[in-house]
């Protein structure tokens, strides 16, 4: 019986989760003739071409970038490596839409560069960034720390003997990289390129800069543009579609990660004077330019507009985002546990299967998302209507559809070091705890709690940066007025007013820094 019931509740929770997705699927049984007439003939095309672009620029750029760095760090003595091998994971604490609205300032004509070029006297001819291919390096620049931190554990992994026996074979350093460690280490650099991929396709805020269409700004024209959901929800299914294949193609290469790496000693080449300048140089570069001048500039701005920007709104703006993070945190650290425990406790295919689907929403851009929470609850606000329960629509308007969007997209965030944590929790020690007391809360309060404590409070402080830095479901769901700080960036940005987004901006990035911090201390551990 008690398995019938947490397989139930499972069940139940998966389903909550997958209606968004459904919801999604089923707008193709609605066509909208005329506006999809417009659609095919001019915003597709662009879209499907600006996507692939895109697609191409980060898998290369970001593929290279993560994985030379990766390598210097892991298998060279050079001056600062010490210091790179944490300081390139930085650039995950900030949002690739900061990222490309902090690049656009600093280039752009009245930016600090070429105003500084021009008081130079030099030429200030540099090329436009606010296109496709400026998107593409940005993304990539934002995107590459997922590249890095899987292959680099790989070459860890792989240890210098490997390496060793190559150059006993007569291999030079270059033809060991290619010839040994970087097929062996494929399957962790391909992941992390479809994490990155997936990043991309889920994208709003830094192509709504650049003004590049893609899915993302397509779904939300249809939406707040042509007033048409359901054309909104049919480009979300076409992007579900694009998502999913790359989420089939990651299944598949982690999959094989397993079985391609021998543990080895973790000794460091040495190289020439003028190798260890070329490889501190180019670790030096990419961490000025994806994170501490960025960064720096956001500090700047806001020093320079503090005291005309901020005001009474901030404070409503601070509390928005505290709110909608806190309930969402707590919401979705609740059902990680209990999905977690019944996978502990049930560990057969159908738990698997259902725990699968339960966290699918990870893999799902949050413009999709928002759609697909936002139609069901408008239906039902229209049912209320219709039999006289209310006289207007309070549902649509409410925090519940950002609510339910945002537990959705971020319940894997929860439930991932939840379930690592529980996975500590011995059969000795569930056997000794049954000796123990014979209520199951006093089991739970002396032995699963203590063990399960540290990834509980992982997962609130990963869930709730995460929700503090999403841009989408806060600006597509929020009724008019209630804005976060994540609405605020986009708002300014939207105006151009590179400046007056930077407090916003910096705040979320203090707080993005924190799950960076998590992962050293994770790696620390583990190294």
């Amino acid at each position: 019986m008690q398995r019938i019931l947490s397989k139930s509740v499972l069940g139940l929770i998966s389903l909550f989760m997958l209606v968004p997705i459904l919801i999604v699927l089923l707008s193709w049984t609605q066509p909208v003739a005329d506006i999809w007439t417009h659609m095919a003939d001019y915003v597709l095309p662009q879209v499907l071409k600006n996507t692939a672009i895109l697609l191409v620029i980060v898998t290369l750029l970001s593929g290279s970038i993560g994985t030379i760095l990766a390598w210097l760090t892991s298998m060279y003595r050079f001056p600062g490596q010490r210091f790179f091998t944490w300081a390139l994971m930085l650039p995950l604490a900030i949002p690739a839409y900061v990222l490309a609205f902090v690049t656009v300032g600093i280039v752009d004509f009245s930016g600090p560069l070429q105003t500084f070029l021009r008081d130079a006297g030099l030429t200030t001819a540099i090329p436009s960034v606010r296109n496709v291919w400026g998107a593409g390096l940005i993304l990539s620049l934002a995107f590459y720390p997922y590249v890095y931190l899987l292959a680099r554990q790989a070459f860890l992994s792989q240890g210098r003997r490997a390496i060793e026996a190559g150059q006993m074979l007569g291999f030079s350093r270059s033809r060991v990289f290619f010839k040994l460690a970087l097929p062996q280490a494929l399957p962790w650099i391909i992941g992390g390129l479809l994490l990155a991929c997936m990043e991309t396709l889920a994208d709003f805020g830094a192509v709504s800069v650049f003004n590049v269409d893609t899915f993302t700004t397509a779904i939300y024209k249809a939406w707040f543009g042509f007033f048409s959901l359901t054309t909104a929800a049919q480009l979300a299914a076409l992007l579900i579609g694009v998502v999913f294949i790359v989420v089939l193609f990651e299944q598949y290469w982690q999959a094989r990660r397993s079985n391609v790496v021998t543990q080895g000693s973790n000794r460091r080449f040495d190289s020439s004077s003028a190798s260890k300048l070329a490889m501190t140089l180019f670790c030096t570069t990419v961490f000025l330019v994806a994170f501490l001048i960025p960064f720096l500039q956001l500090i700047y701005w806001t020093a320079m507009n503090y005291q005309e920007d901020f005001d009474a709104r901030y404070i409503d703006f601070v509390t928005n985002s505290l709110m909608i993070a806190s309930m969402t945190t707590l919401l979705i650290a609740f059902f990680a546990i209990i999905i977690a425990w019944i996978k502990r406790q049930y560990p057969d295919k159908t738990t698997k299967l259902l725990t699968t689907l339960a966290n699918l929403g990870y893999v799902v851009p949050g413009t999709v998302l928002a759609v697909g929470v936002f139609i069901p609850i408008a239906w039902l606000d229209n049912q209320l209507i219709a039999f006289g329960i209310t006289s207007k629509q309070f549902l649509s308007g409410s925090v519940i559809v950002m609510l339910l969007a945002l537990s959705t997209r971020f319940l894997t965030v929860s439930f991932q070091p939840i379930d690592r944590q529980l996975q500590r929790l011995t059969i000795n020690q569930e056997a000794a705890a049954k000796l123990l007391s014979d209520s199951p809360l006093q089991r739970w309060q002396r032995v699963v709690l203590p063990v399960l404590s540290p990834g509980v409070l992982t997962a609130l402080l990963m869930g709730f940066v995460e929700v503090m830095k999403e841009m989408p479901i806060t600006l597509m769901t929020r009724r008019q007025g209630w804005d976060t700080l994540a609405v605020r960036v986009f708002e300014m940005t939207s105006e151009g007013m590179w400046a007056r987004a930077a407090l916003p901006s910096l705040l979320i990035v203090l707080v993005g820094l924190i799950p960076v911090w998590i992962l050293l201390r994770q790696s620390e551990k583990q190294g």
